[in-house]
């Protein structure tokens, strides 16, 4: 009875790990019903078989020590049960997800039926976002895409553009490494089609942040692989781009007299940043309290704004980098600097020495996945949104997952 229970548990936690990348670009409610049975299952199979929760990896000790100084910032919350139940409940639930997938991956055909759920989850948003700025409504959830400066703007599920732009970057640098240096023949072709249909949805949502993330993400490829042609190429189009762009960017550009800054954040996104600086301030060390940003917002405003701005009381810092320090800290925000060295240290080792090319070339692709969400997240709080932040912390997962494959034969 015990066996079948476990066998029970295995296949449910094997089936989940697959079908949450393509219910991740779906809709929230079917992800968080996936997630909850993930993790149920996870536990219900550790205690039958008395076995571990959380097994050793390089990442354990920053781990720790994120949910220890989450937790202390409980002490000066102003809602000591949002910062419970929103920031310390669902860190550990992201926890449990990233540890989950590192250890049930089970071989690489596992890791192929994952990478088939990604590629669903990609085209069906991209077609959703398609059909949206076709039509004037997603197919999911009924959304309206969004105009801004006389730009049509794609969301698909997603709440708004930016959240859309943040998911399809997180993703598609999977599609494209792999498209560029594993597959030849058709599966080539199949791969480079379903990564230009997935830019293509990028390109509609007209995210800044998304476009930058996919730019960084090619040079990431072009130096990591040292293709030349490709460098070659990314410099072309970094001179040709500026010509490119529609005509009410360029008069949008023109409008910001051509900041930089101004122009990539929007002056109401460098408003939010002054005030969450003024938050930080406040309580530099541990901060105001996890998932209390919002509530906090609006008693550290400047008066007034940035260039008079006039921003909402209730919102996100729009920088997960500030909006950390804000909630849990320097002490917090370090720690995640910890955790980011440690991911990206281990990922690098784990390319090196991998030997199958088809696991090394994903393993790459993985590295450029996560790029591509914290460059994102400079002007969005990403991995603050329950909407996108599974995927980072599933991204992850992956990346550990794969170490017992790169030195299975060595």
């Amino acid at each position: 009875m015990k066996d079948k229970i476990t066998k029970a548990l295995d296949k449910i936690i094997y089936w989940t790990i697959v079908a949450l990348p393509f219910f991740m670009g779906v809709a929230p409610a079917p992800m968080n019903v996936f997630m909850a049975f993930l993790i149920v299952s996870f536990i219900l199979k550790k205690i039958i078989s008395k076995d571990r929760l959380f097994k050793p990896l390089a990442i354990n000790l920053p781990l720790l020590a994120m949910f220890i100084v989450t937790t202390i910032s409980i002490i000066h919350s102003v809602d000591i049960k949002d910062t419970i139940k929103g920031g310390i409940f669902r860190l550990l639930q992201y926890i449990f997800i990233l540890f989950i997938i590192a250890q049930e991956v089970k071989d690489k055909k596992h890791i192929a039926r994952i990478l088939l759920s990604v590629i669903a989850g990609l085209v069906f948003v991209s077609l959703d976002s398609f059909w949206q700025v076709a039509s004037g409504k997603d197919f999911v959830r009924g959304y309206e895409p969004v105009l801004n400066i006389g730009l049509t703007r794609a969301t698909a599920s997603f709440k708004d553009s930016n959240t859309l732009g943040v998911y399809l970057s997180a993703l598609t640098p999977l599609l494209l490494g792999l498209a560029l240096y594993y597959f030849k023949g058709a599966k080539k072709i199949g791969f480079i089609i379903i990564g230009m249909l997935a830019l293509s949805a990028i390109l509609l949502t007209y995210s800044r942040p998304t476009l930058l993330a996919i730019y960084i993400v090619l040079w990431f490829f072009a130096i990591a692989r040292r293709e030349k042609s490709f460098i070659i190429f990314l410099i072309i189009l970094t001179m040709v781009s500026p010509f490119l762009l529609p005509r009410s960017v360029k008069e949008w550009a023109r409008g910001v007299e051509y900041n930089p800054l101004r122009f990539m954040c929007n002056d109401d996104r460098i408003a939010f940043y002054q005030h969450s600086l003024n938050m930080i301030k406040a309580h530099p060390l541990i901060g105001l309290g996890a998932n209390t940003y919002m509530k906090n917002y609006k008693n550290y405003k400047n008066n007034p704004e940035y260039r008079n701005v006039v921003t909402i009381d209730n919102v996100y810092a729009h920088n997960i980098y500030l909006h950390m320090s804000a909630e849990i800290g320097l002490i917090g925000f370090a720690v995640f600097i910890w955790l980011l060295v440690r991911i990206f240290s281990e990922a690098k080792a784990i390319y090196k020495v991998m030997q199958d090319n088809f696991l090394k070339v994903f393993a790459l692709s993985l590295i450029a996945c996560l790029i591509a969400f914290l460059v994102n997240g400079l002007t969005e709080s990403s991995l603050y949104y329950a909407r996108v932040a599974p995927v980072f912390w599933y991204l992850i997962g992956l990346i550990f997952a794969l170490k017992k494959f790169a030195y299975a034969d060595r």
